[in-house]
């Protein structure tokens, strides 16, 4: 590399666009089906007491869902299921 060379160089790293709430759930949940936990049961655990042992390692599940706060998870299970039964929202 040129050392007399003055520009600023910008190192950017892409970010997954998979990062939305929804996206990170259903991952998380199939991760779990896969290894043959109740996605459902666990999950609870995990909003529960915060303890992100309730979530497989499969396919990078736990460090998937610790992207995210617990309350940030919360408001789209809640968003979503309102959604679905509540036309007028």
């Amino acid at each position: 590399m040129d050392r007399d060379r003055q520009e600023t160089v910008q190192f950017r790293i892409a970010k997954d666009i998979s990062d939305t709430p929804h996206d990170i759930l259903l991952k998380v949940f199939d991760a779990l089906r896969e290894k043959g936990y109740d996605p459902i049961n666990q999950l609870v655990g995990y909003f529960i007491s915060g303890d992100p042992t309730y979530i497989t390692s499969h396919n990078n599940a736990r460090s998937l869902i610790r992207r995210l706060e617990r309350d940030e998870l919360l408001e789209e299970l809640i968003r979503y299921y309102m959604e679905q039964n509540i036309k007028d929202l």
